[in-house]
């Protein structure tokens, strides 16, 4: 190392001078997750982002929704097919449908008025000077350079026909010289980058004084010549810079840049789900990451930020069109809210399932046993309603007159006085399970509603989130398993215990072939002392997220030597199966998100 090299890096050691974000040195392969990549995410991608609220998730991708299923309460907007409707939600469901039909302003349509955008100055249409007129404006007006972003730049190239973005913000024009004005209506936006319009951006009118530098664009078009090398190829066909990727920058359009992140680079914040978001969405009062890590201690480290629009500090601005980026947030707040997961008090941290503790009363509210004749042979976990998640190798439907559901359990032997005992309506084994490899080793119970019941609600019950996404947790994190289930001698267990297990990534060098990971989720202890064992089949493995709010991450499966490091607990991945268990039970009791 040189010596001017050593003496810089004393330097940034003992003072301010220099610095570091955690992921800025890592070469740009390192930073791509390319596994993740073959899935080709984009922000329809429901597993990876929350849908608009004029959206639904089914089958992993963002779908439109139809403008009834919007929230009626809201601003009356108007739309370039000329017709109003009384709600932002609406009108955007209505265009999903119909991508002609975009949203021109707040209000109701009068006959005068429309917006537009145009390219000056360029040597090709693709290119030039930005220039918009308002509806409200007479005339047209540049933007200015210095809030103009690639995620503006994106908008305005979609909202003039080009589908996959922009190029580049800089571009070589007619005049040579470079383009300025000293004209104080010189205009700034403010843009989130999903718009399909640049009319749904903020513009204001910064008062300032001396020349404003103009911003450009150059929209994309495909070039079959053009060399590869060094480029990152985005899900809709686009090539960036490699570079560009990870950086919390929507610079593809579709964001597939940067949601296969493993590290972030520049201005950004990485979720935990592997999406890296600009780092002013951290603390912004909006959940962002599907993980909600990004609005995490923003309270107590004094980060919390209000929406108000800061283009340019220091700067007095006029707000010159409605900023729908709020009435977006707004709307999300109408959206139905679903009580799962949160139950009335916490549990003071225990080991060991094999060997473990006994659980207490309201520990564990999704936590249920099936009793077979006379003896508990499974578990299972309370997802709502009259529904109950297990494992599919625990429950025939032939034998279903036999089956009792016992609720509240704590100790088999000794029933306590809150156990409520339900019986079976109906059995649904997963149509693909496979005996001899548990491929799809899940089930769902119906049980009968009690006389007089109008809605079907298991007493001292709570019920554990179902996953929509399996981002939500991540190798390392640590969940809990419980159930009746017997010790590694063998011995019975009578009483509910728990414990605490990580979850395990790659599992296929424990179990070579006979794991199938999509399906399939390892959990376990470095020295095996905490297990599920047999008689905790098709009981929870639940995680709980930074708001403790739990989700049945896992039902127990299958495994070899209870208690052994070298053969942790298998359990179905319950993620996989959103889809499959909401069209038995319907989606509306189980979508906690992207409803």
């Amino acid at each position: 190392m040189k010596l001017v090299h050593v003496i810089l890096l004393l330097l940034c050691f003992y003072s301010s001078v220099c610095k570091f974000t955690s992921t800025s040195d890592t070469p740009q392969e390192d930073l791509l997750d390319r596994k993740c990549l073959t899935e080709k995410y984009t922000h329809l991608s429901c597993n990876k982002v929350f849908c608009q609220p004029w959206q639904k998730c089914v089958d992993r991708t963002c779908t439109c929704k139809l403008p009834y299923q919007c929230p009626k309460n809201g601003t009356t907007v108007c739309s370039t097919n000329g017709k109003s409707y009384p709600t932002y939600c609406q009108q955007k469901s209505f265009e999903c449908l119909r991508p002609q039909a975009k949203f021109l302003n707040n209000g109701t349509c009068t006959a005068e008025g429309q917006f537009s955008v145009s390219l000056k100055y360029g040597k090709t249409d693709s290119e030039g000077i930005v220039e918009v007129k308002l509806v409200d404006q007479d005339k047209k007006v540049f933007i200015c350079k210095n809030t103009w972003s690639m995620t503006q730049a994106n908008v305005a190239c979609l909202d003039l026909g080009f589908q996959q973005g922009a190029l580049d913000t800089e571009g070589s024009f007619l005049t040579s010289e470079d383009i300025t004005t000293n004209d104080t209506e010189c205009l700034n936006v403010h843009c989130r980058g999903l718009e399909t319009s640049l009319a749904e951006c903020t513009f204001t009118k910064a008062m300032t004084n001396g020349y404003q530098e103009l911003a450009s664009v150059v929209c994309y078009t495909q070039n079959a010549d053009s060399p590869t090398n060094g480029l990152f190829q985005c899900v809709n066909g686009k090539y960036i810079p490699e570079k560009r990727a990870c950086n919390g920058i929507n610079d593809c359009g579709d964001q597939s840049d940067e949601l296969c992140c493993k590290g972030c680079q520049g201005e950004s914040f990485l979720c935990k789900s592997g999406v890296c978001i600009p780092q002013q969405y951290k603390c912004n009062g909006e959940v962002d990451c599907i993980t909600k890590d990004d609005e995490i201690g923003c309270e107590a480290a004094g980060h919390l930020r209000t929406q108000a629009i800061a283009f340019v500090p220091q700067e007095k601005m006029e707000i010159l069109t409605a900023d729908m980026d709020a009435e977006r947030k707004r709307i999300k707040s109408f959206l139905p809210k679903l009580s799962c997961g949160v139950k009335d008090n916490t549990h003071v941290r225990r080991k060991r399932v094999v060997g473990g503790k006994s659980a207490h009363l309201k520990e564990f509210p999704w936590q249920i046993a099936i009793k077979d004749d006379d003896k508990i042979t499974c578990g299972g976990i309370y997802i709502g309603g009259c529904w109950i998640l297990t494992a599919a190798h625990c429950v025939r439907v032939s034998k279903i007159h036999r089956y009792q559901i016992w609720i509240a359990l704590l100790n088999w032997f000794k029933p306590n006085s809150e156990l409520k005992i339900q019986s079976v309506n109906r059995i649904i084994i997963h149509e693909n399970y496979s005996g001899t490899t548990y491929q799809n080793d899940i089930a769902l119970i119906e049980v009968k509603k009690r006389p007089n019941q109008r809605e079907c609600v298991l007493p001292h019950s709570i019920p554990a989130c179902v996953p929509w996404s399996p981002y939500l947790f991540q190798p390392g994190d640590t969940c809990i398993v419980s159930g009746w289930g017997r010790e590694k001698d063998n011995e019975k267990v009578y009483s509910l215990k728990w414990g605490e297990v990580k979850l395990i990534g790659n599992c296929s060098k424990f179990y070579g072939k006979r794991y199938y990971e999509k399906e399939m989720q390892c959990a376990g202890t470095k020295d095996g002392s905490i297990d599920a064992c047999k008689g905790d089949s098709g009981g929870p493995l639940v995680c709980t997220d930074v708001n403790n709010v739990t989700y049945v991450w896992g039902i127990v499966s299958w495994g070899e030597n209870c208690g052994k490091p070298e053969f942790p607990g298998v359990y179905t991945r319950v993620a996989t199966y959103f889809d499959w268990i909401s069209n038995h039970v319907g989606r509306s009791l189980i979508s906690q998100y992207n409803v």
